[in-house]
């Protein structure tokens, strides 16, 4: 009974934010994030601890403590501009929105973004990822977007009408990889976050982040193969005055043959370098490195790093380049 009436407390406050955010002015909803995500970054301390662990491990002596404890800050502080502008963008039109958020590097794809041209967006958690979704969608590219169900299950139509502001079409993570594999032969579109971590009992490829090992999908790799999709990688990046650039990447280099881990990691070579340069603006909270390898040093990996059977075959695959999912490497008892 208390769960019942904690989605249903749940669905009438987002569904209250659903119709006052738009009312905000642009400067008034970027002042809330910023207050919003400065009390979450202090008052949500299981989040923040994973956080300051995951900058360390990440970045090791190059950052002091007062550093990390500034990014993880504004960390919070970025993702609650994701929030609140996902809520604030009913408000855009394919008129204003340029006014919001500009392009870069576009004109690279030009011919690979024309109609008829099925394409894989590789997307990332990286500063407002749901408005790169509004950018590609208000400039005529519609997509296919996969979006994990709330436990509450009343949620998800907010956020589904949120999302398909621009026209694109959700589609639920269960068949997913069906729905999306279809849209490609349609000569459609679609988009994936391909960096977040899976867990390793679940179709995934092991690839390094940051120099540790992890584990993460391997859908949009698999979607190339299978239908010679052009691979699209891009992020967003904050400006000053709550305003947005999306940097599209430069074409990645896939040699013949290559395998779905091989393209995973490809795809993840080419997004590091941003984090690095500019760390703030990542989900520092998220539990990015849920598993460490049996044979590595306990310390250089987060406090929250299990040993897991299942990721030492992942990490077998990897290193013989099997295919996913297809080890049968037997372990003894796995502390």
């Amino acid at each position: 009974m208390w769960k019942k009436i904690r989605y249903r407390l749940e669905w009438l406050a987002l569904k209250g934010a659903a119709k006052i955010i738009p009312r905000l002015s642009r400067k008034a909803c970027f002042g809330l994030a910023q207050v919003t995500g400065a009390l979450a970054a202090t008052v949500d301390r299981a989040g923040r601890r994973v956080a300051l662990n995951n900058l360390q491990v990440a970045f090791g002596d190059g950052l002091s403590a007062d550093r990390r404890a500034e990014i993880v800050r504004q960390s919070y502080q970025h993702f609650a501009r994701t929030m609140l502008d996902l809520f604030w963008s009913p408000r855009l039109t394919s008129q204003n929105i340029s006014q919001c958020v500009e392009i870069k590097n576009m004109e690279q794809w030009r011919d690979e973004l024309k109609p008829g041209r099925p394409v894989i967006f590789g997307c990332y958690h990286y500063s407002n990822f749901e408005w790169m979704s509004h950018v590609v969608g208000f400039s005529g590219m519609l997509s296919s977007i996969i979006a994990q169900e709330f436990k509450n299950g009343l949620l998800d139509p907010i956020f589904v009408r949120l999302r398909e502001t621009a026209g694109h079409r959700v589609v639920a993570r269960e068949g997913a990889v069906l729905h999306l594999y279809k849209a490609l032969r349609r000569k459609g579109r679609v988009a994936i976050l391909v960096d977040l971590t899976i867990p390793a009992q679940l179709p995934t490829v092991a690839i390094n982040c940051f120099g540790l090992k992890t584990s993460v999908t391997f859908a949009h790799a698999w979607l190339h193969q299978a239908t010679g999709a052009t691979m699209i990688n891009a992020h967003c990046e904050p400006l000053p005055g709550g305003r947005y650039r999306v940097v599209f990447h430069p074409r990645m280099e896939i040699p013949a043959g290559a395998s779905v881990q091989e393209i995973a990691q490809a795809c993840w070579d080419q997004f590091e370098p941003f984090v690095r340069a500019n760390p703030a603006p990542w989900l520092w909270m998220y539990k990015h490195w849920r598993y460490r390898p049996l044979a590595a040093n306990p310390a250089a990996y987060p406090f929250y790093a299990n040993v897991s059977p299942e990721f030492e075959r992942r990490l077998e695959e990897s290193a013989k380049k099997l295919e996913p999912m297809s080890s049968t490497l037997t372990l003894g008892a796995v502390p």
